[in-house]
């Protein structure tokens, strides 16, 4: 597949985008837009176009009237309308846009164009007897200011999709917490509250913070990540620095708020006096209960040792799910390999890679793949070929032999059995 990357339109791609309009013409395509139209938004208002080498090879140009946003020219170069070039380009086309103040991107498009699954997988809705498509922008305007403030982001669309295999871990998060949060109404219809707060725990590298990001994507609320390290240097002390941050985030409309290894501020409190570290605990167990009160909100906690975290953080009222993350079984394992090993690999045996990475976790799949890449890399060029191949079975079977396991056999064992006595699902 040929290899593209996208960046702001230029004065001098005009001729580019003469030449894809062209092929649109050969094509027989119909245009809501005139080219003067087109090229009047490509220098006033927003463009980005895709780009392969030096050639031009897509573009998607946008106007914003007021709140509502248009998409007026949407094309891609023979040889590469595959690939999700089409929304990649409407994404970054929003990105562009949103700061803008729009609340809606729409386009008007013929009933024989071909590009409407471009715009359905940005997540545009189809309206009814004509091709007219619109996107609700989930962060507008103000609101990006105060998230870019917070240090946080609207996180792409697709990440859920995008975790490989944990069937079990997805289809437990999609139904306790994505499904009553993403149709809240439903849900107060029968009885259920949506969740408010919950806690990911399990062994290192699991993939917790993966799932926190991934929940964000699929319900497309904005994702904070809260740093107790980086709160540290705050002129009021962690404790401060904690409450000025929620405070700022009960000015978003909706948002995921993660904190990861959170027994670092939520460790069990003990001791004459008490230490600073107890005063951030017990400042923390005081904001949850607030941010409970918020709608759109999700407190997502993920910690590695859930023994060490204070009692009181973990009971009832505060958290409605204690979820564990585990290591992924056989079937999360070949999908995790599938994602690492490229199309150009040779020879490779993946249902073996599979038996002989059992206890792996993600992480340490991940780090595997990327070293057996390297390695057959760095062959290939030692080699001296003209036509260099790889990866074999053998730079796996040789980076899986090299790479220690995250996870002991005793902390496996120790995580089954807080299942047992703390899990809450």
């Amino acid at each position: 597949m040929a290899s593209w990357r996208i960046r702001d339109y230029h004065a001098e791609d005009i001729d580019g985008i003469l030449s894809l309009w062209e092929q649109l013409s050969r094509d027989g395509a119909e245009a809501v837009y005139g080219l003067s139209e087109v090229l009047a938004s490509c220098a006033k208002d927003h463009a980005v176009v895709a780009v392969s080498g030096e050639q031009i090879v897509g573009a998607a140009v946008g106007r914003a009237a007021h709140a509502q946003g248009w998409v007026v020219f949407l094309a891609t170069a023979t040889g590469f309308g595959g690939g999700g070039l089409g929304s990649s380009l409407l994404a970054a086309l929003e990105v562009r846009m949103a700061p803008h103040g729009i609340s809606k991107l729409s386009a008007l498009i013929p009933a024989t164009e071909t590009k409407v699954d471009d715009f359905l997988s940005q997540g545009f809705e189809l309206k009814q007897d004509l091709h007219y498509l619109e996107r609700h922008i989930p962060v507008q305007g103000n609101e990006l200011k105060r998230l870019a403030e917070l240090g946080g982001r609207v996180l792409p669309r697709g990440l859920w999709d995008a975790v490989g295999g944990m069937a079990a871990e997805k289809q437990l998060l999609e139904r306790r917490v994505v499904l009553p949060l993403a149709q809240s109404d439903l849900a107060e219809r029968f009885g259920v509250v949506p969740p408010r707060a919950i806690v990911l725990f399990g062994p290192p590298g699991t993939g917790k913070t993966t799932f926190a990001k991934a929940i964000a994507s699929r319900l497309e609320w904005s994702f904070v990540e809260v740093f107790p390290s980086r709160l540290a240097a705050h002129a009021g002390g962690l404790a401060g620095a904690l409450r000025e941050t929620f405070a700022s985030i009960a000015e978003l409309e909706h948002a995921v708020v993660f904190i990861d290894e959170v027994e670092e501020i939520a460790s069990h409190r003990q001791g004459e006096p008490p230490s600073p570290t107890q005063g951030v605990t017990n400042e923390l167990l005081k904001i949850i209960p607030a941010f409970r009160e918020q709608p759109g909100r999700l407190l997502i906690c993920a910690t590695n040792f859930i023994r060490s975290l204070d009692a009181a953080f973990l009971r009832h009222g505060r958290f409605d799910y204690v979820i564990p993350i585990g290591l992924p079984d056989g079937m999360a394992r070949e999908a995790i390999w599938r994602r690492y090993i490229p199309e150009a690999a040779v020879g490779v045996d993946v249902a073996e890679l599979v038996a002989v990475s059992e206890g792996f976790s993600p992480a340490d799949i991940e780090f595997a793949a990327r070293k057996a890449s390297q390695s057959a890399l760095e062959n290939a060029v030692d080699s001296g070929a003209a036509e260099p191949q790889g990866p074999f079975m053998a730079d796996y079977t040789t980076a899986i032999a090299g790479t220690r396991a995250t996870v002991s056999a005793q902390v496996a064992a120790d995580f089954l059995e807080d299942i047992e006595t703390v899990g809450r699902m």
